[in-house]
């Protein structure tokens, strides 16, 4: 398989690329040439939001294309439009973030959508996702098109700072504030499972939209700290506190508390969406403690401090705030 990868140097990108190595796939990355690419592809450099960035694209056939773009959807158009005559597959990592809220528990792909436009600026998330999406079906077809609609995603080499926030919170030891209730249930996807779905899916020509995240209540917040004290050791103490009371003391869940959402709407639409479409199409989730371990291992090869996107807020809950919601 020769797969054309649109990014391909930082956390779902290098993903993908070091999975398609694995596999003896011919991978060619086009990138900007910020991070080096991975050993073994063809690297071409290209700037996507220049007036000419593609020319690098000009010539070249690929049986799939992955595009992990998050930001104006005309960038996602103009890509399209130049592979559809020279790749078989074009697969658009979206987000889960595309269905309208408040969502439902349970849902699943035929939930609403908000709207988008192939041809717009920047603007919201969301709405970002969604342009993505048309753009790729107006230039490759809704039966050469794979929506793989992601969800949280973990593992190794994650520049959000959502689980090596947590694990370096809970190797700094001491009291610890853990988001409760123990038992409310999370969804997340490993980079990884991703990863080798992503593939999977373009080997077994695969078309549609997928939700790509662990299946309902397979995890539960209590499961993914418990798993990262014991990965970290030392002496920190899980100290579950009600989300009333987390709340009440103006703590921003998911923000300031990484993946932890409080029961209720906001929590159904981000950790309760039916994932059995991509399930039944061969997702595959490794334990939780398999990402977590993982991710620490990663994390302490290159000195505990993750890389940051500069496009997304830094993450955590300062050390002084945690006190004063635990009394200390």
């Amino acid at each position: 398989m020769r797969l054309l990868i649109l990014g391909g140097t930082e956390f779902v990108g290098r993903a993908v690329t070091e999975a398609a190595l694995a596999r003896d796939w011919e991978v060619t990355v086009f990138h900007r040439g910020r991070h080096a690419a991975p050993d073994g592809v063809r690297a071409v450099h290209g700037d996507r939001t220049a007036e000419g960035g593609l020319a690098g694209l000009a010539g070249g056939e690929w049986d799939v294309v992955v595009d992990t773009w998050s930001s104006a959807p005309h960038v996602v158009r103009d890509a399209a439009k130049l592979l559809a005559g020279r790749a078989g597959r074009y697969v658009y990592i979206s987000s889960g973030s595309v269905y309208r809220y408040p969502g439902a528990a349970g849902s699943d792909e035929s939930f609403p959508v908000v709207d988008g436009d192939p041809d717009a600026e920047a603007s919201e998330y969301a709405q970002d996702k969604r342009g993505g999406e048309l753009a790729v079906l107006g230039a490759f077809g809704p039966e050469r098109t794979v929506l793989a609609r992601a969800g949280l995603i973990l593992g190794p080499h994650e520049n959000i700072g959502r689980l090596p926030w947590w694990l370096n919170r809970i190797a700094r030891g001491g009291p610890v504030l853990a988001p409760g209730p123990r038992d409310l249930e999370i969804q997340y996807v490993d980079v990884r499972d991703l990863a080798e779905w992503v593939l999977d899916a373009a080997v077994a020509g695969l078309h549609g939209a997928y939700n790509l995240v662990s299946p309902m209540g397979r995890i539960t917040m209590g499961e993914l700290l418990d798993a990262c004290a014991r990965v970290v050791g030392g002496d920190a103490e899980l100290r579950w506190t009600e989300p009333d009371v987390i709340l009440e003391a103006g703590v921003e869940q998911w923000m300031e508390l990484p993946v932890w959402l409080a029961p209720g709407e906001l929590h159904d639409t981000m950790h309760r969406t039916s994932s059995r479409k991509a399930v039944a199409a061969g997702l595959r989730t490794r334990p939780v403690m398999d990402t977590v371990r993982d991710t620490w291992e990663w994390l302490r090869s290159i000195g505990g401090t993750p890389p940051q996107r500069p496009d997304r807020p830094v993450l955590g809950l300062a050390p002084e705030k945690e006190a004063k919601v635990l009394g200390l």
